[in-house]
């Protein structure tokens, strides 16, 4: 590449956009009929989610600018003990941190929660403007949000734009497009359409489960043709871009990106594809195999540390042991929500319950209302003076992660041509689901109480779930 002149920007690429429709980015209780996208921006979607907490007062339950340092179970009073740490605002003037007593705790931090950052040496040298997708400077003059919703913002204000590209994504056309008045004034006035339109979008990204998921399947072989197309249609003149660009690892293997411009940004002069190694970022820029380039700033899009979840941020010392050490050979849990050994406690978007082809929404809506159940019955054995510990039976979970890990390892996803921020360092899938939505959903249709130990304070039968204990 050889040196060039300092650049405003520089991207490095490993993330992708947001790739569902806005109407999956909608609770099924609380579907709009309001947005003005398929694909919503991002503040649209922030303002939905601001109306359903004021629709359902919500807020009156939340403490903001609040973070769960840690948590601990009490076994004389069977309750978790949470430690709270106020992040800023004038409580911090009261008190800084305070503990917290919880019948029952669920954690709903998911898998895309810890920035991630490039490993090359050097980064923390860089003197100017470094920030990461997942933490972004607002104060910056730049928009932005993941790696291929960046690079065209960025693209459109930068003098010169450089992309490092680690390993290319299958990137497919997202065909945005606007929906109109007079079919939003349709679902306002036809919520049944509102619902059927959801259901039937639903349906069709079910139907993509094969595609990301069997490596030989009719049509994961339709999406890498697809793909491939897609590239040479928006870049016919730049042949030399078009094998950097295509992966040569099977579709499904990492997660399929969907962009109608990211493509387009390489048609522009002052933008640059460079995909030799980066062997050290300086004070002044990147220095990579091919020569070294100042810069002004450098944005990390390199994703999230996904496979530890939240055991390096977050300690759950249950009655035994902790999460960590019930965790050492990886995360694994019932149904991707209960751990072992923890009673009471349960997790959202939890090990491998993260999809390659559908909404997480429908997934967490399935979970709430399973673990609903659970919550019901320790908050009413606490209201009639006795306590309840509920807590996943060890045969149970084998038998589940069992079944899950074999046909996981059949999968695109265990394909040994890539690697994903699915796998943990091992090789070890720790990330997602292996069926579609609907198995989950329907796996989750009701709680089997025979997959649990339950415990109790006093002496005595206690009835749960129909059945004497």
């Amino acid at each position: 590449m050889g040196d060039r002149k300092r650049s405003t920007t520089s991207c490095l690429i490993v993330g992708g956009g947001i790739s569902v429709p806005s109407s999956l980015y909608s609770y099924s209780f609380a579907q709009s009929p309001e947005w003005s996208e398929t694909f919503a921006p991002q503040d649209e979607i922030l303002n939905y989610l601001i109306k359903v907490s004021e629709d359902h007062d919500l807020y009156k339950y939340v403490r903001f600018n609040t973070a769960l340092e840690g948590a601990e179970w009490d076994s004389i009073e069977k309750k978790w003990v949470c430690k709270l740490n106020v992040l800023g605002g004038k409580e911090i003037e009261m008190y800084q941190e305070y503990t917290v007593k919880a019948d029952f705790l669920v954690t709903a931090v998911g898998q895309l929660n810890v920035p991630k950052w490039p490993t090359a040496p050097g980064l923390k040298d860089f003197k100017g403007k470094l920030m990461h997708s997942a933490r972004w400077d607002w104060n910056y003059d730049i928009r932005g949000s993941t790696a291929v919703q960046i690079a065209p913002e960025v693209a459109k204000v930068a003098s010169s734009f450089v992309i490092y590209q680690r390993s290319p994504h299958w990137l497919l056309p997202r065909d945005n497009s606007s929906i109109s008045e007079g079919r939003k004034q349709m679902y306002r006035r036809f919520p049944a359409l509102l619902h059927y339109d959801r259901a039937s979008t639903m349906r069709y990204r079910e139907s993509l489960h094969g595609a990301v998921t069997d490596v030989h399947s009719k049509e994961a072989v339709e999406l890498e043709a697809l793909a491939k197309e897609f590239i040479m249609s928006q870049l016919p003149n730049r042949p030399d871009l078009w094998a950097k660009l295509t992966p040569d690892y099977p579709v499904g293997c990492k997660r399929v990106v969907k962009s109608d411009d990211y493509l387009a940004i390489f048609r522009q002069k002052h933008v640059h594809l460079e995909t030799s190694r980066i062997t050290r970022i300086k004070s002044t820029g990147i220095e990579c195999d091919e020569g070294e380039t100042e810069f002004d700033l450098i944005i990390c899009a390199t994703g999230f540390e996904t496979t530890s979840f939240f055991t390096d941020s977050l300690n759950i010392v249950g009655p035994d042991k902790d999460l960590q050490q019930i965790w050492k050979g990886g995360p694994r849990a019932l149904y991707g929500m209960l751990a072992e050994s923890l009673p009471n406690f349960a997790m959202l978007y939890g090990p491998n319950t993260n999809l390659g082809h559908n909404s997480i929404i429908l997934m967490i809506e399935a979970q709430s209302r399973y673990i609903s159940e659970l919550v019901k019955e320790v908050v009413d054995a606490r209201r009639k003076g006795d306590s309840l510990m509920i807590a996943p039976k060890r045969s149970a979970l084998e038998r589940f992660n069992k079944d899950l890990q074999s046909e996981l390892n059949q999968s695109s996803f265990a394909n040994p041509g890539c690697n994903s921020w699915y796998k943990n360092a091992d090789g070890l899938i720790t990330t997602n689901w292996s069926r579609n939505v609907v198995d989950y959903q329907r796996l989750l249709e009701r709680v089997d109480w025979d997959d649990f130990e339950l415990g109790r304070k006093a002496d005595g039968l206690y009835m749960v779930g129909g059945c004497v204990w």
